[in-house]
């Protein structure tokens, strides 16, 4: 049997161990911890719940998870002797004498364990790193999130959707809220997507061609024709609800939405603004900052996550090429070679409805990301443009955004990348997805973005 040592460090006059290996009946008297005041000690081998001071708790610094009835309690893994990690078989007395939080750490998945005690492990770590992350996101809301000062930039419905798109350009802003002054309320979002598909509606000559009657046209009559273009039976567009959140939300639902709904961001709402002339919106609400967020105000929690430890090539996330050694979530990793045409990456950012793209060379090598938002870039937001798009392949587009918009670091990452190391990059407002490459050929592997890691972690 492998002795492991639960230690309670909370402070208590008395403290007792209980569990599934006696039924929850009986209980095993801790000890005091010498020279430790109100610190107690236990060795054994088993799942268990405290008894601190006759009522039953938990230590949320430690795995823990619910059982079938609703009860949580804390999560011990133990491993026989001769299945431990090689660091760790070479002193015996770590494995027989070591708190909860090194022996989960001590059962990391590994290849020196058999594949299905790794399997077994993994999912006990993606189990505890869901609980905790989820009553995080849980107790903290919105409105917790809010900065001190901000500003949110919105776009009037009858403003012309020419204008709005260089506006959003020149402000670089990847989406702005639409104000429907008939209503008094945000009535949709105008979006590096609405651009790409005005400017693949104009190159298929499905929407008016002159720029005298593309200067007339509003974000409100684009937004019409988008919708009856998707829906030629339906009311329009504007009249349907914007998706948004209150300033009271918890972040775990807004995550939420903003995943379900596949949308990059979503306003946020004051309910409480009753007069009717005023905007109730306070801000945007997005993942980067989301993720921003728990990383700085829950450093030290998160440093005992087992999953952060593990390599990304072992967890299921992200999108993976086959055979190079990810566990692929099933979808296929679009990429684009760098002599194709730049209109190829309209179809696909439009139909896979993804953010961004990887351009590689002949040898299958990173190039660089192409985004939505670069197109923007690439043509100052200028939809009459569209027409010297045509002949530009996917290397003469980098350049060009590289031109308007100055060079830009890559933002990658490897196999052996822990998730930890991943999350401490996408924490960075800047960045959205990271690529994952080969560390010395740079050809591409797969792709993690924002929204695979907020998935596995919830």
């Amino acid at each position: 049997m492998v002795l492991v040592r639960i230690l309670w460090p909370h402070g208590s006059q008395q403290a007792s161990v209980t569990g599934s290996f006696v039924s929850w009946e009986q209980h095993y008297v801790m000890f005091p911890l010498e020279n430790s005041p109100g610190s107690f000690q236990l060795f054994l081998d088993l799942p268990y719940r405290f008894l601190i001071d006759g009522v039953c708790r938990y230590d949320e610094m430690l795995p823990y998870v619910a059982d079938d009835y609703g009860m949580i309690n804390n999560l011990l893994v133990t491993l026989e002797e001769n299945t431990m990690p090689l660091t760790l078989q070479d002193d015996p007395q770590m494995v027989r004498s070591t708190d909860v939080r090194t022996a989960l750490y001590a059962g990391s998945p590994s290849s020196t364990i058999p594949d299905t005690l790794a399997a077994e492990l993994l999912d006990v770590f993606i189990q505890y790193s869901r609980c905790w992350v989820s009553t995080i996101l849980s107790n903290n809301t919105v409105y917790d999130m809010l900065p001190v000062s901000s500003k949110v930039v919105l776009f009037d419905a009858q403003l012309s959707v020419k204008q709005g798109f260089q506006i959003m350009y020149e402000l670089g802003l990847p989406v702005v809220p639409i104000w429907d002054p008939f209503r008094t309320t945000v009535g949709g979002m105008l979006t590096a997507s609405d651009f790409i598909y005005i400017l693949r509606e104009l190159q298929e000559d499905a929407l008016i061609q002159s720029n005298e009657d593309l200067d007339k046209c509003t974000i409100s009559d684009w937004k019409q024709f988008k919708f009856q273009q998707r829906n030629p039976v339906g009311s329009l567009a504007m009249q349907s609800p914007v998706i948004h959140a209150s300033h009271s939300d918890s972040l775990k639902d807004v995550v939420v939405k903003i995943v379900q709904n596949q949308i990059s961001s979503i306003p946020v709402f004051d309910p409480s603004s009753g007069d009717a002339s005023s905007i109730p919106i306070l801000t945007l609400a997005s993942l980067p900052e989301i993720l921003k967020y728990i990383s700085e105000r829950c450093q030290d929690p998160m440093r005992i996550l087992p999953l952060l430890e593990q390599p990304i090539s072992r967890i299921p996330i992200g999108t993976w090429l086959p055979g190079t050694g990810g566990r692929s979530d099933g979808h296929v990793v679009a990429f684009l070679k760098f002599d194709e045409p730049v209109t190829s990456a309209f179809q696909i950012f439009l139909q896979a409805k993804i953010s961004s793209i990887p351009v590689v060379d002949c040898h299958g090598s990173l190039i660089d990301v192409f985004s939505r938002s670069d197109i923007l870039t690439l043509t100052k937001g200028d939809v009459s443009a569209h027409a010297q798009l045509d002949q530009l392949t996917m290397d003469q587009a980098l350049q060009l955004v590289y031109h308007n918009s100055g060079p830009r670091p890559s933002w990658t990452c490897y196999c052996s990348s822990t998730l930890r190391e991943v999350i401490e990059q996408l924490s960075n407002l800047v960045v959205r997805r990271l690529v994952i490459v080969d560390p010395i050929s740079k050809q591409l592997r797969g792709i993690i973005s924002l929204r695979d890691v907020l998935m596995i972690l919830l």
